[in-house]
């Protein structure tokens, strides 16, 4: 069983920058691959941004390549995601999930453990 807790939500005003964090729990982070998801108002959940367990190999949705960052920290369990130049369409719930594997995938579907999010609102 593997806990998440995600924080590092809030309110911020367009073109500044927010630092999530998702912290697990258990033994077996470090062998697992890590998600961030989204979800707006009336709107279906969508990727973010994926890392597998090594770092070696990461992935970004195009609405968030090259203003996203995602990172880990297999020795403290967490995960991050530093977004800068944020846009009022940023403005969703973020979700952390953990696999079952090693790799990274964008589909929500291949995840096994989800965080109950924390909400990130862009100011224009």
């Amino acid at each position: 069983q593997v806990q998440l807790i995600e924080s590092g939500g809030g309110l911020v005003q367009a073109g500044g920058s927010l630092r999530l964090s998702c912290a697990a729990s258990g033994r077996t982070f470090s062998s697992r691959g890590m998600g961030w998801f989204r979800q707006a108002p009336g709107k279906e959940r969508e990727f973010v941004a994926t890392i597998s367990a090594s770092s070696v190999s990461t992935l970004y949705a195009d609405s968030v390549k090259g203003r996203f960052t995602i990172s880990r920290e297999n020795a403290k369990t967490t995960v991050y995601l530093v977004m800068n130049n944020l846009k009022p369409e940023d403005t969703a719930a973020y979700y952390c999930a953990a696999r079952a594997y090693a790799s990274s995938s964008s589909r929500p579907n291949e995840y096994v453990y989800w965080g109950p999010g924390t909400q990130v609102t862009v100011s224009s």
